[in-house]
């Protein structure tokens, strides 16, 4: 059994509130550089330069890259031979969001209440999902969540003869819906299978996936290209000024089902990518 204080946990989450924020992960940074050279729309061109500048000023000056900050949204694969001492582990995470939005001066983006609508002044309570899994360590993930882009989220219980084309369908439509509004470049997580509530949290966690990554079942790998090519194909392009370039990359994450219903859920992520791990 290992020993985890949750003073380290308030620590690492504070960190990468405050990374996340300041600093795009390498592959996204890949993405873009590539998106900006294959762009045919000459304003869709100039969006992507403004863009890659944009993140280039935050990270060195060490300021959010957009005024949206996100709602955190935590992962959290605890070993099951890993003992949380000194307190409880939701609370060091909230505090961790707090400390970090306050010191970062990001802006507290959380209401406590979803109809009353007051704001909760520290961007708390995050949104944690938590994993029991093997070993001796603690896998802590965040994702600031803007509200562009998560307002975009679609999901449908669709019956099983929709199949495959049914799901494409739905993800494609999702994605010509949304529009400008999640300000692509856009990532497009889809889920498929699981339950009414799990296909969301499916959608979500594919979020957390390099972007340059191929699904290992290549059935679903080859879903993935042919979804984002489906996509790049509509001409919303980048900042929705048309183009060739409306999504970066399409993730799919699957779980089994019923035999009655193919659950699909589509989370989209702006072009601000912002995710990061630390494993403790």
């Amino acid at each position: 059994m290992r020993d985890i204080n949750i003073s380290e946990i308030t620590g690492v989450v504070k960190k990468l509130c405050l990374d996340t924020n300041f600093v795009l992960p390498e592959d996204v940074w890949k993405k873009l550089r590539e998106a900006q050279a294959t762009e045919e729309s000459p304003a869709g061109k100039d969006v992507l330069k403004q863009i890659i500048e944009n993140d280039t000023i935050a990270e060195k000056e060490k300021i959010p890259m957009c005024q949206d900050t996100g709602l955190a949204v935590v992962f959290v694969e605890v070993g099951q031979e890993v003992h949380i001492t000194g307190g409880d582990l939701t609370d060091a995470i909230n505090q961790g969001v707090r400390e970090g939005y306050t010191e970062g001066y990001l802006r507290k983006s959380v209401v406590a209440d979803p109809l009353r609508r007051k704001n909760t002044g520290d961007n708390t309570p995050a949104v944690i999902h938590t994993e029991i899994v093997s070993g001796d360590k603690l896998k802590i993930s965040v994702i600031p969540k803007g509200g562009g882009s998560e307002n975009m989220g679609s999901l449908a219980m669709l019956p099983p003869s929709a199949g495959v084309e049914g799901v494409k369908k739905f993800v494609v439509d999702a994605v010509k819906k949304a529009g400008s509004n999640p300000c692509p470049p856009i990532v497009v997580g889809v889920g498929i299978g699981g339950t009414f509530d799990g296909v969301a949290l499916l959608a979500k966690r594919s979020l957390l996936r390099p972007l340059d990554s191929v699904h290992p079942d290549s059935y679903y790998a080859g879903l993935e290209k042919e979804l984002l090519k489906e996509i790049n194909n509509i001409g919303i392009g980048p900042q929705g000024l048309g183009g060739r370039v409306t999504a970066l990359a399409v993730l799919i994450e699957t779980y089994p089902c019923h035999i009655t219903a193919i659950p699909v859920a589509v989370n989209i992520q702006c072009h601000a990518c912002r995710r990061k791990t630390f494993i403790i």
